[in-house]
């Protein structure tokens, strides 16, 4: 039954998508090829659904979001909110909940987590739902992993994740949800590398966003990030902006929480990676377009916890899809350019202190 319900990522390739969703699908896709990913497992999609067929759910997800008109925002999140409610009421089927709790102890006593939502119609290039479900960090203890499990769940049914299936036309029945639960990162330093150049689609050039702690200040822009462009073929820096990076979000273990903190003087305008890590982060993007056969959109993490040359890990990979978007579209629309453009909606809204 562990097997139904939970997924380690070394047992994880392309052919489990449906099963475990785009993020975890990529994390084992990678972890299986050798590279440094934290540790974690999938609950899968098998989860989910005896979850609603437990409660029986189904017929009432459908209930209330029959006739919903989706540019009737109101409408739209009376139902969503009333949805998410009855998710979070009610408790985890007995074995779903063994399951979670099993594959959990296996990682290590009170081993703080990220719990991550991966739907089945995330990272796909036509209908992107990046974003659009929630991630927790920094938790800790398994009463609180499977509160959280349960809390992705009913985040598919967010105003805004109904308001797109209703626009686009893609069954709320049919998207289904995994989560990915991974060893949290000690991250010093966190951002994103895009294997091509989002500003004008050149996939000669890598470019680097990257600040202060975790990664999650610069896909949400709460920081203007140092921003780095490399060549691929010599692998050299050919570009750098070093910018004043006041914040930082990082990890409290007393408080077992992710905390935002003002970043001391004398670290905001330096440059919060050394030349060779620049270089070393460039290296695994061109390693996963290699990998995935095509330009690379990723996170990444230095872990202060782990030696250096050890430190760099891939927290998660996906397509570029933006600057191939664009070039599909007909050239008069027009487009956000700039790597924040493309990343800017990777990450929900997460659960911090301020």
């Amino acid at each position: 039954m562990t097997d139904l319900f939970t997924l380690d990522f070394s047992r994880i390739s392309q052919a489990d998508f449906a099963r475990v969703g785009g993020k975890c699908a990529s994390l084992g896709e990678m972890t299986q090829a050798g590279v440094a990913v934290p540790p974690g497992f999938a609950v899968t999609t098998d989860a989910y659904q005896a979850m609603l067929a437990h409660h029986d759910m189904r017929a009432e997800i459908e209930r209330h979001l029959a006739g919903v008109d989706p540019f009737d925002i109101d409408q739209v999140d009376r139902a969503a909110q009333a949805i998410r409610i009855r998710i979070r009421s009610h408790k985890l089927p007995p074995a779903v909940e063994t399951a979670i709790r099993t594959a959990y102890a296996q990682m290590g006593a009170d081993m703080p987590v990220a719990v991550r939502s991966s739907a089945t119609a995330e990272d796909l290039p036509d209908a992107s739902f990046a974003g659009q479900q929630d991630t927790y960090l920094w938790v800790r203890g398994a009463d609180q992993v499977v509160e959280k499990v349960r809390d992705c769940w009913a985040s598919l049914y967010t105003t805004r994740a109904v308001a797109y299936r209703e626009k686009n036309r893609i069954p709320h029945i049919d998207v289904l949800m995994s989560v990915g639960v991974q060893k949290m990162v000690n991250a010093r330093a966190a951002g994103v590398v895009m294997s091509i150049d989002p500003v004008n689609g050149d996939q000669t050039k890598i470019v680097i966003d990257a600040s202060w702690g975790l990664g999650e200040m610069v896909v949400s822009g709460v920081v203007t990030p140092d921003n780095f462009t490399v060549e691929k073929v010599l692998m050299e820096i050919t570009n750098r902006k070093i910018s004043d990076k006041h914040v930082e979000l990082v990890g409290d273990a007393v408080r077992g929480e992710a905390v935002e903190r003002e970043v001391p003087e004398d670290r905001r305008r330096i440059q919060c990676l050394s030349d060779a890590e620049v270089v070393a982060v460039a290296a695994l993007a061109k390693r996963l377009e290699r990998q995935n056969k095509c330009p690379q959109d990723v996170e990444w993490a230095i872990d202060a916890d782990l030696p250096e040359g050890e430190n760099l890990l891939a927290l998660q990979s996906r397509p570029e899809t933006i600057w191939s978007q664009k070039k599909a579209e007909t050239p008069k629309k027009t487009y956000a350019t700039g790597i924040m453009g493309i990343v800017g909606t990777l990450n929900s809204a997460l659960t911090v202190k301020r």
